[in-house]
């Protein structure tokens, strides 16, 4: 069981200093094959759930929005097109350069990019319309502080939006599903990234994430209102909503 000055890395107890660290250098080694494994891996369902997930946003021109843990830029490029202002942070620069790098490549401009801790943001009170996270927040060492910081950044009426792996309640889906993420998972990573462990971790990290129903109690105790969640095959995705009110 996790002590109260531990935290969880995948299925190991750390200190808060070592998963933030160890974080940093999984995405560090994993930045620039990350979209690609994310299609190997979810055989390109990912994308359906990205585009699901911001048509549940409705970026508005004239917004500012803050995609935390947005690196690469999946879910801000999708923002962009409905005229919001993004900013898009991650703690991890290699994540960035990636994001920072397609963009110039599909010739996206105005984006802000900006690195930060989603538990200790720069920006001030109530300056954004929407927080989005995508696939970002199980990472986060103490994801209580960065649901905070998400309710302090955010405008009166501003809404919060995360998308995350949860836990699905197909029967039987469940077992096929956990049998190939632990066995076949860490190969692909291997083989396409030259990266088992990292992948492991990652895989490991969905496992400790908090259930549908405990993640949404926490996003309540940080503040928001009008909680929602929206899952998707069952449970293995989900779509976390809130309002700052």
């Amino acid at each position: 069981m996790t002590s109260p000055d531990s935290v969880s890395f995948g299925y190991e107890d750390v200190t808060p200093e070592e998963k933030t660290a160890r974080v940093g250098a999984v995405f560090s080694s994993v930045a620039k094959k990350y979209d690609v494994m994310n299609d190997a891996m979810s055989v390109g369902m990912h994308r359906v759930w990205k585009d699901r997930f911001v048509a549940r946003v409705k970026p508005r021109e004239g917004e500012q929005i803050l995609d935390m843990a947005g690196g690469t830029g999946d879910i801000a490029f999708r923002m962009a097109r409905e005229g919001a202002s993004i900013t898009v942070s991650d703690i991890n620069q290699d994540m960035l350069d990636v994001g920072i790098e397609r963009a110039m490549e599909r010739g996206i401009d105005g984006l802000v990019w900006s690195r930060q801790n989603a538990e200790e943001l720069s920006f001030g009170d109530r300056f954004f319309d929407a927080y989005t996270i995508a696939f970002g927040i199980r990472n986060v060492t103490r994801i209580d502080q960065a649901l905070a910081e998400a309710h302090r950044v955010l405008k009166f009426g501003g809404r919060f939006f995360c998308l995350e792996f949860s836990t699905t309640q197909w029967p039987g889906f469940a077992e096929v599903y956990d049998a190939y993420s632990h066995k076949l998972v860490p190969k692909i990573g291997q083989a396409i990234a030259g990266d088992a462990e990292s992948y492991r971790y990652l895989i490991e990290s969905i496992r400790r994430f908090p259930k549908m129903d405990e993640f949404e109690g926490m996003i309540k105790a940080a503040g928001f209102r009008h909680t929602k969640v929206e899952p998707i095959l069952g449970g293995l995705v989900a779509i976390h909503s809130g309002w700052k009110v």
